[in-house]
Protein backbone atom coordinates (compact mmCIF):
# COMPACT_ATOMS: atom_id res chain seq x y z
CA UNK A 1 0.00 0.00 0.00
CA UNK A 2 3.01 2.92 0.54
CA UNK A 3 4.42 1.49 -2.24
CA UNK A 4 1.43 2.56 -4.20
CA UNK A 5 0.80 5.75 -2.08
CA UNK A 6 4.62 6.32 -3.21
CA UNK A 7 4.18 5.85 -6.83
CA UNK A 8 1.52 7.63 -7.17
CA UNK A 9 2.89 11.03 -5.68
CA UNK A 10 5.83 10.63 -7.78
CA UNK A 11 3.67 9.80 -10.92
CA UNK A 12 1.32 13.32 -10.32
CA UNK A 13 4.35 15.25 -9.89
CA UNK A 14 6.04 13.97 -12.70
CA UNK A 15 3.36 14.06 -14.69
CA UNK A 16 3.04 18.34 -13.59
CA UNK A 17 6.31 18.62 -14.55
CA UNK A 18 5.82 17.38 -18.07
CA UNK A 19 3.03 19.22 -18.94
CA UNK A 20 4.18 21.52 -21.29
CA UNK A 21 3.41 25.83 -21.77
CA UNK A 22 0.90 26.90 -24.06
CA UNK A 23 2.75 28.68 -27.14
CA UNK A 24 2.38 32.28 -27.18
CA UNK A 25 0.57 33.15 -30.59
CA UNK A 26 1.57 36.09 -32.61
CA UNK A 27 0.13 37.92 -35.45
CA UNK A 28 2.40 39.59 -38.18
CA UNK A 29 1.15 42.91 -36.53
CA UNK A 30 1.96 41.67 -33.38
CA UNK A 31 5.90 41.12 -34.35
CA UNK A 32 6.37 44.32 -36.75
CA UNK A 33 5.04 46.14 -33.33
CA UNK A 34 7.63 43.87 -31.38
CA UNK A 35 10.67 44.61 -33.75
CA UNK A 36 10.21 48.16 -34.19
CA UNK A 37 10.40 48.88 -30.21
CA UNK A 38 13.14 46.18 -30.10
CA UNK A 39 15.59 47.33 -33.07
CA UNK A 40 18.74 49.00 -31.62
CA UNK A 41 19.14 50.55 -35.16
CA UNK A 42 15.75 52.50 -35.17
CA UNK A 43 16.43 53.68 -31.76
CA UNK A 44 19.51 55.32 -33.22
CA UNK A 45 18.17 56.58 -35.74
CA UNK A 46 15.17 58.81 -33.11
CA UNK A 47 18.01 59.81 -31.33
CA UNK A 48 19.57 60.93 -34.42
CA UNK A 49 16.69 63.04 -35.14
CA UNK A 50 16.44 64.77 -31.61
CA UNK A 51 20.30 65.57 -32.50
CA UNK A 52 19.99 67.11 -35.71
CA UNK A 53 16.45 69.29 -34.34
CA UNK A 54 18.56 70.48 -31.58
CA UNK A 55 21.49 71.52 -34.17
CA UNK A 56 18.84 73.21 -36.43
CA UNK A 57 17.29 75.38 -33.41
CA UNK A 58 20.91 76.30 -31.74
CA UNK A 59 21.43 77.77 -35.59
CA UNK A 60 18.22 79.35 -35.54
CA UNK A 61 19.62 81.44 -32.74
CA UNK A 62 22.06 82.75 -34.79
CA UNK A 63 19.89 85.40 -36.22
CA UNK A 64 18.79 86.59 -32.65
CA UNK A 65 20.96 89.29 -30.65
CA UNK A 66 23.71 87.59 -28.84
CA UNK A 67 24.58 89.06 -24.65
CA UNK A 68 27.55 88.41 -22.87
CA UNK A 69 27.63 89.31 -19.26
CA UNK A 70 31.57 90.22 -17.87
CA UNK A 71 32.25 89.89 -14.38
CA UNK A 72 36.21 90.46 -12.74
CA UNK A 73 36.77 90.87 -9.00
CA UNK A 74 40.76 90.72 -8.25
CA UNK A 75 42.79 91.83 -5.52
CA UNK A 76 46.17 93.54 -5.61
CA UNK A 77 48.72 94.24 -2.62
CA UNK A 78 50.48 96.76 -5.49
CA UNK A 79 50.57 100.34 -4.30
CA UNK A 80 53.26 103.33 -4.35
CA UNK A 81 53.13 106.60 -4.21
CA UNK A 82 53.37 109.94 -6.27
CA UNK A 83 55.80 113.02 -5.60
CA UNK A 84 55.50 116.23 -6.63
CA UNK A 85 57.77 119.03 -5.70
CA UNK A 86 56.69 122.53 -4.60
CA UNK A 87 58.58 126.18 -5.69
CA UNK A 88 57.71 129.65 -7.07
CA UNK A 89 55.09 130.33 -9.40
CA UNK A 90 54.68 133.24 -11.44
CA UNK A 91 51.39 135.09 -11.39
CA UNK A 92 50.49 136.89 -14.63
CA UNK A 93 47.97 139.41 -13.54
CA UNK A 94 46.78 142.87 -14.13
CA UNK A 95 46.27 146.25 -11.88
CA UNK A 96 44.64 149.06 -12.12
CA UNK A 97 46.44 152.17 -13.02
CA UNK A 98 45.42 155.93 -14.32
CA UNK A 99 41.97 154.27 -15.16
CA UNK A 100 43.46 151.39 -16.71
CA UNK A 101 44.74 148.01 -16.22
CA UNK A 102 48.01 147.47 -16.84
CA UNK A 103 50.20 144.24 -16.60
CA UNK A 104 51.78 144.07 -12.89
CA UNK A 105 55.47 143.60 -14.12
CA UNK A 106 58.62 145.80 -13.86
CA UNK A 107 60.49 146.87 -17.30
CA UNK A 108 64.04 146.53 -16.97
CA UNK A 109 66.38 148.72 -18.55
CA UNK A 110 67.59 145.96 -21.33
CA UNK A 111 63.35 146.03 -21.93
CA UNK A 112 62.97 142.89 -19.80
CA UNK A 113 60.61 143.08 -17.52
CA UNK A 114 59.77 140.75 -14.87
CA UNK A 115 56.71 139.83 -12.84
CA UNK A 116 55.69 141.10 -9.09
CA UNK A 117 53.86 138.75 -8.08
CA UNK A 118 54.21 134.79 -7.37
CA UNK A 119 52.46 131.92 -5.72
CA UNK A 120 53.93 129.43 -3.69
CA UNK A 121 52.81 125.85 -3.06
CA UNK A 122 53.80 123.06 -1.11
CA UNK A 123 55.51 119.55 -2.19
CA UNK A 124 53.07 116.59 -2.72
CA UNK A 125 53.75 112.72 -2.38
CA UNK A 126 50.03 110.76 -2.77
CA UNK A 127 50.04 107.58 -1.94
CA UNK A 128 48.20 104.74 -3.96
CA UNK A 129 46.92 101.25 -3.64
CA UNK A 130 44.99 99.04 -5.71
CA UNK A 131 43.77 96.77 -3.44
CA UNK A 132 40.19 95.05 -4.44
CA UNK A 133 38.83 96.06 -8.10
CA UNK A 134 35.52 95.20 -9.52
CA UNK A 135 35.04 95.32 -13.18
CA UNK A 136 30.99 93.94 -14.78
CA UNK A 137 29.24 94.89 -17.83
CA UNK A 138 26.98 93.50 -20.17
CA UNK A 139 27.61 93.79 -24.90
CA UNK A 140 25.22 92.88 -27.06
CA UNK A 141 26.14 92.02 -30.57
CA UNK A 142 23.32 91.86 -33.41
CA UNK A 143 24.74 90.61 -37.08
CA UNK A 144 23.56 92.87 -39.58
CA UNK A 145 24.62 90.82 -42.48
CA UNK A 146 26.75 87.94 -42.97
CA UNK A 147 27.31 87.25 -46.70
CA UNK A 148 23.99 84.72 -46.43
CA UNK A 149 25.98 82.38 -44.07
CA UNK A 150 23.82 82.52 -41.05
CA UNK A 151 20.73 81.46 -43.31
CA UNK A 152 22.26 78.88 -45.32
CA UNK A 153 23.80 77.07 -42.03
CA UNK A 154 20.22 76.83 -40.83
CA UNK A 155 18.15 76.30 -44.03
CA UNK A 156 21.10 73.31 -44.03
CA UNK A 157 20.27 72.17 -40.95
CA UNK A 158 16.61 72.01 -41.76
CA UNK A 159 17.97 69.41 -44.23
CA UNK A 160 19.35 67.22 -41.41
CA UNK A 161 16.34 67.34 -40.04
CA UNK A 162 14.78 66.22 -43.07
CA UNK A 163 17.10 63.73 -43.61
CA UNK A 164 17.13 62.26 -40.16
CA UNK A 165 13.39 61.73 -40.58
CA UNK A 166 13.78 59.66 -43.78
CA UNK A 167 16.28 57.56 -42.13
CA UNK A 168 14.26 56.60 -39.24
CA UNK A 169 11.06 55.52 -42.38
CA UNK A 170 14.08 53.92 -43.98
CA UNK A 171 15.13 51.87 -41.15
CA UNK A 172 11.27 50.81 -40.07
CA UNK A 173 10.79 49.77 -43.85
CA UNK A 174 13.89 47.49 -43.20
CA UNK A 175 12.80 46.19 -39.59
CA UNK A 176 9.20 45.60 -41.28
CA UNK A 177 10.41 43.68 -44.12
CA UNK A 178 13.17 41.74 -41.83
CA UNK A 179 10.06 40.99 -40.16
CA UNK A 180 8.03 39.65 -42.73
CA UNK A 181 10.42 37.42 -43.98
CA UNK A 182 11.17 35.64 -41.24
CA UNK A 183 7.58 35.49 -39.65
CA UNK A 184 6.72 33.89 -43.70
CA UNK A 185 9.96 31.31 -43.45
CA UNK A 186 8.51 30.24 -39.91
CA UNK A 187 4.79 29.85 -41.36
CA UNK A 188 6.50 27.95 -44.35
CA UNK A 189 8.60 25.90 -42.51
CA UNK A 190 5.27 25.04 -39.61
CA UNK A 191 3.50 23.75 -42.99
CA UNK A 192 5.77 21.92 -44.91
CA UNK A 193 5.80 20.03 -41.54
CA UNK A 194 2.37 19.86 -41.87
CA UNK A 195 2.50 18.67 -45.33
CA UNK A 196 5.33 16.04 -44.07
CA UNK A 197 3.20 14.64 -41.81
CA UNK A 198 -0.21 14.24 -43.84
CA UNK A 199 1.98 12.26 -46.10
CA UNK A 200 3.06 10.06 -43.67
CA UNK A 201 -0.56 9.58 -42.50
CA UNK A 202 -1.59 8.32 -45.89
CA UNK A 203 2.05 6.18 -45.70
CA UNK A 204 0.39 4.82 -42.38
CA UNK A 205 -3.23 3.86 -43.67
CA UNK A 206 -1.30 1.98 -46.95
CA UNK A 207 1.00 0.09 -45.12
CA UNK A 208 -1.76 -1.39 -42.53
CA UNK A 209 -3.38 -2.20 -45.68
CA UNK A 210 -0.33 -3.54 -47.19
CA UNK A 211 0.54 -5.33 -44.30
CA UNK A 212 -3.01 -7.18 -44.14
CA UNK A 213 -2.91 -8.14 -47.56
CA UNK A 214 0.35 -9.74 -46.47
CA UNK A 215 -1.48 -11.60 -44.04
CA UNK A 216 -3.92 -12.80 -46.41
CA UNK A 217 -1.41 -13.94 -48.87
CA UNK A 218 -2.38 -10.80 -51.66
CA UNK A 219 1.07 -9.24 -51.49
CA UNK A 220 4.66 -9.86 -50.88
CA UNK A 221 7.19 -8.63 -48.05
CA UNK A 222 9.05 -6.89 -50.71
CA UNK A 223 5.69 -4.33 -50.90
CA UNK A 224 6.06 -4.10 -46.98
CA UNK A 225 9.70 -2.56 -47.36
CA UNK A 226 8.90 -0.44 -50.57
CA UNK A 227 5.93 1.08 -48.05
CA UNK A 228 8.48 1.51 -45.23
CA UNK A 229 11.48 2.78 -47.14
CA UNK A 230 8.94 5.86 -48.00
CA UNK A 231 7.73 5.89 -44.28
CA UNK A 232 11.38 6.61 -43.67
CA UNK A 233 11.75 9.21 -45.81
CA UNK A 234 8.84 10.47 -44.79
CA UNK A 235 10.38 10.38 -40.99
CA UNK A 236 13.46 11.97 -42.28
CA UNK A 237 11.39 14.95 -43.95
CA UNK A 238 9.27 15.44 -40.85
CA UNK A 239 12.57 15.82 -38.50
CA UNK A 240 13.89 17.90 -41.50
CA UNK A 241 10.55 20.22 -41.29
CA UNK A 242 11.23 20.34 -37.44
CA UNK A 243 14.53 21.63 -36.81
CA UNK A 244 13.60 23.92 -39.84
CA UNK A 245 10.51 25.53 -38.06
CA UNK A 246 12.53 25.77 -34.62
CA UNK A 247 15.58 27.42 -36.25
CA UNK A 248 13.25 29.83 -38.03
CA UNK A 249 10.73 30.58 -34.57
CA UNK A 250 14.72 31.68 -33.45
CA UNK A 251 15.19 33.76 -35.80
CA UNK A 252 12.30 35.38 -35.61
CA UNK A 253 12.85 35.36 -31.51
CA UNK A 254 15.73 37.85 -32.51
CA UNK A 255 14.25 39.95 -34.71
CA UNK A 256 11.72 40.74 -32.18
CA UNK A 257 13.66 40.80 -29.12
CA UNK A 258 12.26 37.77 -27.11
CA UNK A 259 14.67 34.86 -26.02
CA UNK A 260 15.44 32.40 -28.61
CA UNK A 261 14.25 29.68 -26.41
CA UNK A 262 10.47 31.50 -26.31
CA UNK A 263 7.36 29.19 -27.05
CA UNK A 264 5.28 31.20 -29.92
CA UNK A 265 3.82 30.39 -32.70
CA UNK A 266 2.92 32.66 -35.76
CA UNK A 267 -0.79 32.92 -36.25
CA UNK A 268 -1.07 32.76 -39.99
CA UNK A 269 -1.84 30.54 -42.39
CA UNK A 270 -0.98 30.07 -45.78
CA UNK A 271 -3.68 27.32 -45.80
CA UNK A 272 -6.57 29.61 -45.81
CA UNK A 273 -7.61 33.13 -45.13
CA UNK A 274 -7.92 34.68 -41.96
CA UNK A 275 -8.43 38.41 -41.15
CA UNK A 276 -6.67 41.09 -39.88
CA UNK A 277 -3.17 42.61 -41.49
CA UNK A 278 -1.60 39.53 -42.42
CA UNK A 279 -0.92 38.88 -45.63
CA UNK A 280 -2.46 35.73 -47.32
CA UNK A 281 -1.61 34.12 -50.43
CA UNK A 282 -5.35 32.38 -51.41
CA UNK A 283 -7.01 35.36 -53.67
CA UNK A 284 -4.49 35.40 -56.16
CA UNK A 285 -7.22 36.66 -58.59
CA UNK A 286 -7.07 39.57 -57.24
CA UNK A 287 -4.04 41.42 -58.26
CA UNK A 288 -4.86 44.46 -56.28
CA UNK A 289 -4.38 42.44 -53.09
CA UNK A 290 -0.56 42.72 -53.87
CA UNK A 291 -0.06 45.40 -56.26
CA UNK A 292 -2.28 48.15 -53.88
CA UNK A 293 -2.28 50.69 -56.82
CA UNK A 294 -2.09 48.35 -60.14
CA UNK A 295 0.82 49.24 -62.18
CA UNK A 296 0.86 52.69 -61.58
CA UNK A 297 3.28 53.31 -58.61
CA UNK A 298 6.61 55.05 -58.91
CA UNK A 299 9.43 55.66 -56.06
CA UNK A 300 8.42 59.43 -55.12
CA UNK A 301 7.28 57.69 -51.55
CA UNK A 302 10.39 55.56 -51.24
CA UNK A 303 12.71 57.58 -48.48
CA UNK A 304 15.67 56.71 -50.27
CA UNK A 305 14.52 59.09 -52.66
CA UNK A 306 13.85 62.11 -50.37
CA UNK A 307 16.97 61.41 -48.45
CA UNK A 308 18.92 61.46 -52.29
CA UNK A 309 17.00 64.77 -52.75
CA UNK A 310 17.97 65.96 -49.69
CA UNK A 311 21.83 65.04 -49.86
CA UNK A 312 21.41 67.40 -53.07
CA UNK A 313 20.15 70.13 -52.11
CA UNK A 314 22.62 69.99 -49.14
CA UNK A 315 25.68 69.92 -51.42
CA UNK A 316 23.73 73.26 -52.98
CA UNK A 317 23.54 75.22 -49.91
CA UNK A 318 27.00 74.18 -49.59
CA UNK A 319 27.70 76.48 -52.60
CA UNK A 320 25.88 79.41 -51.06
CA UNK A 321 27.87 78.73 -47.70
CA UNK A 322 31.22 78.99 -49.18
CA UNK A 323 30.51 81.95 -50.76
CA UNK A 324 29.05 83.56 -47.38
CA UNK A 325 32.83 83.25 -45.92
CA UNK A 326 33.88 85.78 -48.74
CA UNK A 327 31.40 88.31 -48.48
CA UNK A 328 31.52 91.83 -46.21
CA UNK A 329 30.53 91.03 -42.48
CA UNK A 330 28.24 93.89 -40.97
CA UNK A 331 27.79 93.50 -37.20
CA UNK A 332 26.43 95.50 -34.77
CA UNK A 333 27.55 95.91 -31.18
CA UNK A 334 26.89 97.64 -28.07
CA UNK A 335 28.22 97.22 -24.56
CA UNK A 336 27.92 98.60 -21.05
CA UNK A 337 31.17 98.59 -18.26
CA UNK A 338 31.00 99.68 -14.17
CA UNK A 339 34.70 99.71 -12.54
CA UNK A 340 34.80 99.88 -8.91
CA UNK A 341 38.63 99.69 -6.88
CA UNK A 342 41.52 101.15 -6.34
CA UNK A 343 42.58 104.10 -4.20
CA UNK A 344 44.62 107.41 -4.49
CA UNK A 345 45.49 109.53 -1.61
CA UNK A 346 42.77 107.74 0.22
CA UNK A 347 39.88 108.02 -2.18
CA UNK A 348 38.76 105.51 -4.73
CA UNK A 349 40.18 106.07 -7.80
CA UNK A 350 37.30 104.25 -9.96
CA UNK A 351 33.40 104.33 -9.58
CA UNK A 352 31.43 105.03 -12.53
CA UNK A 353 30.45 103.15 -15.62
CA UNK A 354 30.95 103.69 -19.39
CA UNK A 355 28.68 102.96 -22.58
CA UNK A 356 30.21 102.29 -26.00
CA UNK A 357 28.35 101.48 -29.37
CA UNK A 358 29.81 100.54 -32.80
CA UNK A 359 29.60 98.81 -36.38
CA UNK A 360 32.27 96.46 -37.43
CA UNK A 361 32.73 95.73 -40.77
CA UNK A 362 34.90 93.09 -42.31
CA UNK A 363 35.69 92.81 -45.96
CA UNK A 364 37.77 89.84 -47.64
CA UNK A 365 39.82 90.39 -50.40
CA UNK A 366 41.21 87.50 -52.15
CA UNK A 367 44.19 88.03 -53.87
CA UNK A 368 45.89 84.61 -54.39
CA UNK A 369 42.43 82.63 -55.73
CA UNK A 370 41.60 80.62 -52.60
CA UNK A 371 37.82 81.82 -52.13
CA UNK A 372 37.48 80.91 -56.44
CA UNK A 373 38.46 77.62 -56.15
CA UNK A 374 37.05 76.85 -52.73
CA UNK A 375 33.30 77.56 -54.69
CA UNK A 376 34.35 75.95 -57.93
CA UNK A 377 35.20 72.68 -55.91
CA UNK A 378 31.50 72.96 -54.00
CA UNK A 379 30.16 73.68 -57.35
CA UNK A 380 31.75 70.49 -58.52
CA UNK A 381 30.58 68.30 -55.41
CA UNK A 382 26.83 69.48 -56.09
CA UNK A 383 27.33 67.96 -59.89
CA UNK A 384 28.83 64.78 -58.32
CA UNK A 385 26.02 64.66 -56.06
CA UNK A 386 22.79 65.17 -58.87
CA UNK A 387 24.38 62.22 -60.85
CA UNK A 388 24.77 60.23 -58.24
CA UNK A 389 21.01 60.94 -57.17
CA UNK A 390 20.20 60.58 -60.92
CA UNK A 391 21.85 57.01 -61.05
CA UNK A 392 20.44 55.53 -57.71
CA UNK A 393 16.76 56.69 -58.76
CA UNK A 394 17.40 54.58 -61.80
CA UNK A 395 18.65 51.71 -60.20
CA UNK A 396 15.60 52.38 -57.69
CA UNK A 397 13.22 52.19 -60.42
CA UNK A 398 14.70 48.93 -61.77
CA UNK A 399 14.24 47.46 -58.44
CA UNK A 400 10.48 48.28 -58.30
CA UNK A 401 9.92 46.83 -61.90
CA UNK A 402 11.88 44.01 -61.06
CA UNK A 403 9.86 43.39 -57.53
CA UNK A 404 6.18 44.19 -59.45
CA UNK A 405 7.48 41.54 -62.04
CA UNK A 406 8.34 39.00 -59.31
CA UNK A 407 4.53 39.68 -57.71
CA UNK A 408 3.06 38.56 -60.77
CA UNK A 409 5.31 35.75 -61.32
CA UNK A 410 4.32 34.99 -57.91
CA UNK A 411 0.88 34.97 -58.35
CA UNK A 412 1.00 33.05 -61.44
CA UNK A 413 2.97 30.52 -59.75
CA UNK A 414 0.44 30.05 -57.13
CA UNK A 415 -2.25 29.41 -59.31
CA UNK A 416 0.24 26.67 -61.24
CA UNK A 417 0.67 24.90 -57.75
CA UNK A 418 -3.17 24.54 -56.61
CA UNK A 419 -3.87 23.17 -60.08
CA UNK A 420 -0.96 20.54 -60.02
CA UNK A 421 -2.45 20.01 -56.44
CA UNK A 422 -5.63 19.76 -57.52
CA UNK A 423 -4.92 17.34 -60.40
CA UNK A 424 -2.21 15.63 -57.95
CA UNK A 425 -4.66 14.97 -55.62
CA UNK A 426 -7.19 13.31 -57.87
CA UNK A 427 -4.60 11.58 -59.48
CA UNK A 428 -4.34 9.88 -55.95
CA UNK A 429 -7.93 9.39 -55.70
CA UNK A 430 -7.85 7.19 -58.73
CA UNK A 431 -4.80 5.66 -58.51
CA UNK A 432 -5.80 4.31 -55.04
CA UNK A 433 -9.16 2.63 -56.51
CA UNK A 434 -7.59 1.05 -59.04
CA UNK A 435 -4.60 -0.06 -56.84
CA UNK A 436 -7.14 -2.04 -54.53
CA UNK A 437 -8.61 -3.86 -57.41
CA UNK A 438 -5.39 -4.39 -58.38
CA UNK A 439 -5.04 -2.14 -61.63
CA UNK A 440 -2.09 -0.49 -60.51
CA UNK A 441 1.33 -1.71 -58.97
CA UNK A 442 2.33 -0.61 -55.85
CA UNK A 443 4.82 1.30 -56.86
CA UNK A 444 2.42 3.57 -59.03
CA UNK A 445 0.47 4.15 -56.14
CA UNK A 446 3.38 5.51 -54.16
CA UNK A 447 4.85 7.36 -56.68
CA UNK A 448 1.77 9.07 -57.06
CA UNK A 449 1.61 9.87 -53.09
CA UNK A 450 5.24 11.58 -53.41
CA UNK A 451 3.68 13.49 -56.58
CA UNK A 452 0.89 14.93 -54.38
CA UNK A 453 3.68 15.67 -51.50
CA UNK A 454 5.51 17.35 -53.65
CA UNK A 455 2.60 19.59 -54.83
CA UNK A 456 1.99 20.36 -52.03
CA UNK A 457 5.14 21.10 -50.89
CA UNK A 458 5.58 23.27 -54.20
CA UNK A 459 2.61 25.47 -53.10
CA UNK A 460 3.53 26.08 -49.72
CA UNK A 461 6.52 27.33 -51.17
CA UNK A 462 5.21 29.66 -54.09
CA UNK A 463 2.71 30.88 -51.04
CA UNK A 464 5.02 32.10 -49.40
CA UNK A 465 7.41 33.57 -52.25
CA UNK A 466 4.23 35.65 -53.17
CA UNK A 467 3.98 37.05 -49.64
CA UNK A 468 7.91 37.90 -49.62
CA UNK A 469 7.58 39.31 -53.32
CA UNK A 470 4.79 41.28 -51.60
CA UNK A 471 6.56 42.58 -48.94
CA UNK A 472 9.58 43.49 -50.78
CA UNK A 473 6.63 45.19 -53.74
CA UNK A 474 5.61 47.38 -50.85
CA UNK A 475 9.81 48.27 -49.44
CA UNK A 476 10.70 49.20 -52.95
CA UNK A 477 7.36 51.23 -53.87
CA UNK A 478 8.03 53.38 -50.27
CA UNK A 479 4.69 51.88 -49.03
CA UNK A 480 6.11 49.80 -45.91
Amino acid sequence: MKKTIITTILSLLLGGFAVKTVAQSLTLEQCRQKALEYNKSLSSAKIRLEQTTFDMKSYKANFFPQFNLLATDFYSTARGDISIDGGHLPIYNFVESAGQFLPNVTVNSDGSYTLNQYADFPSQQMKWKLKNIFIGGISVMEPIYMGGKISTAYNMSKLGVNMANENIRLTESEVLAGTDEAFYLAVKAKELGDVARSYKTMLDELKKNVEGAFRHGMSTRNDIMKVQVKMNEADLSIQKADNGYRLALMNLCHIIGMPLDSNIEPLTSFAKQEGGADVQALNVNDSSVYLPSGMNVDISARPEYAILQNKTELARQNIKLTKSDYLPNVAFGAAYTYANGGELAGKTMLNNGAATVGVAVKVPIDLFGGATNKIRSAKAAYQIAQIEQQDLNEQMQLELAQCRNNVNEAITEVQLCEVALQQAAENVRLSKQQYEVGFETLSDYLETQALWQQCSANLVNARCQLALSRTKFLKASGRL
